[in-house]
This record gives structure tokens, C-alpha cells and sequence, in this order.
């Protein structure tokens, strides 16, 4: 079936099916903001049958797909301050992760945004911050939307760096979820161009994007019903739990 589409301009190996499909679901789910935190997984799941600039390349499209489905019921939920400074950094962080393409790995990336993760989610469990303590600077939020930039343009794991300023502001889930889903949906649009002029878009991973596109919209689905069912408390511990896998799978990227 696979090979009849575009003369045998798609992947055909079965193996790499067996890894994108559930991929491309579970990036789905997380963008309808149901365990928000296992995104980031989509591309290093992928990436067990295909290098990371291939399985970035042909997530873009699937991502694009999905901010679509999404941004029409959540883009009058988000919080308008936090995009007009979060959109910036980002942009700022996908300029340069285009000048250093191919002078640092897609490993060390991973290495290092795993172990960042990790950190993170270590200070949250055992020094949490106190019910009346301030919320992080803005300047803090301008550096971390810097680096979620620079992750997402290098494996679309923007996720993990963008929580750690967004979460200890203790937003509602429908606007964590809703800012979130706005500022990556213009950092996936902004990623075309850079994606293009490095030769990452080509035929053969355009059409593959094609034969995933079904199961877009179908995880967002299955996110958007679970999440029907889950409350704000359980919501934020589905998105630590996230943030644990994805940063002990994006160290162990980075070190093997």
C-alpha cells in the first residue's frame, strides 16, 4: 500500500510504522492538553527508526495539522500576556538552532534537555515552592521561551523548557493548555522556512507526513475525551509524569 503512493516515494519499512503511529498519537493527545508533558516523546519515538533531523522533518506537517485541529477551540482560552512574550524568545531560539545546525548533534541536544528536565522535575518534588511565593520573573520566562525555541526546532521538545516557567504559574489546565497551544503553533509555522532552506522538507518526507496525516486528528480525539474525564490536580501530575519520561528518554538519547 505504502509503496504505490508517489512511485515508491515514502518510507515502506514496517518497523518505522510500528514507532510513528503511536508517535504521531501521542503528540496528538498531548496537543488537545491530555498529558501535555509526552509531546516532546513524539520525534525520540520516531526517531528509533529514522535520524532525529528525518523524524523532525516529517513530524512538522503532523504538527501543523494538529494546531489547526486545536487552535479554533482553545486560541480565545490563552493567556495573551505570556504569548506576546513567550512567541519572541521562541522565534529567537529557532534562529539559533538554524545557525547551529549540524555543528551540535541532535544527541547532545537531547542530553542535555533530558538532563535539564530532570533537574527540574527533582527541585519541583523535593523544594517546592512555596503556596505564596511570587511568580519567575519574566526575564526568566524570555530565556526559557529561548530555549523551548531552540529544543523545538531540533526536536520539536519544546515542551519540557517552556513548562518550567509556565507551570509555577499555576494557571487553570484549559489556559495552560491554550497559551501553550497558541505559542507552538506559530513556532511549528516558523519552523517551515529554516526546515526548508536545510533540506529537511523533501518529497519522500512530505508524503510519508501524508500517510501519517489520518491518525492526527485522531489522537487529538482521544485526548480531547480523556481529558473530559481528568481533573486540574491530576491534569498537572499527567504533565510531570510526561516531563519524567520524556526527560529519562532524552538523556538516554543523549548518552547512547
Amino acid at each position: 500500500m505504502f509503496a504505490s503512493l508517489a512511485g515508491g516515494s515514502v518510507i515502506t519499512d514496517p518497523w518505522f510504522y510500528a514507532v510513528a503511529i503511536p508517535a504521531v498519537l501521542l503528540v496528538g493527545i498531548s496537543k488537545s492538553g491530555f498529558g501535555a508533558g509526552f509531546g516532546a516523546l513524539g520525534v525520540p519515538l520516531m526517531a528509533l527508526a529514522v535520524p532525529v533531523p528525518q523524524a523532525a522533518a516529517i513530524m512538522l506537517p503532523l504538527l501543523v495539522v494538529m494546531d489547526v485541529l486545536g487552535l479554533a477551540a482553545l486560541v480565545r482560552q490563552c493567556d495573551r500576556t505570556l504569548v506576546r512574550l513567550l512567541v519572541p524568545a521562541s522565534l529567537v531560539g529557532i534562529v539559533i538552532g538554524t545557525l547551529l545546525f549540524g555543528w551540535l548533534s541532535a544527541a547532545a541536544v537531547s542530553g542535555v534537555v533530558g538532563a535539564l528536565t530532570l533537574v527540574f522535575l527533582a527541585m519541583r518534588k523535593f523544594f517546592p515552592a512555596k503556596a505564596d511565593a511570587p511568580p519567575p520573573p519574566r526575564w526568566l520566562g524570555f530565556v526559557y521561551g529561548v530555549v523551548s525555541g531552540f529544543t523545538s526546532f531540533v526536536a520539536h521538545a519544546g515542551g519540557p523548557p517552556m513548562g518550567f516557567y509556565v507551570l509555577p504559574l499555576k494557571l487553570k489546565p484549559i489556559v495552560f493548555t491554550a497559551t501553550l497551544a497558541v505559542v507552538f503553533a506559530v513556532v511549528n509555522m516558523a519552523k517551515w522556512i529554516p526546515y526548508a532552506w536545510l533540506g529537511l522538507i523533501d518529497v519522500r518526507n512530505l508524503v510519508t507526513s501524508a500517510v501519517l496525516v489520518p491518525f492526527a486528528p485522531l489522537g487529538v480525539w482521544l485526548g480531547l475525551k480523556l481529558a473530559q474525564r481528568v481533573s486540574p490536580a491530576a491534569f498537572y501530575r499527567l504533565f510531570e509524569l510526561g516531563m519524567l519520561l520524556t526527560g529519562i528518554k532524552l538523556l538516554w538519547d543523549g548518552l547512547h
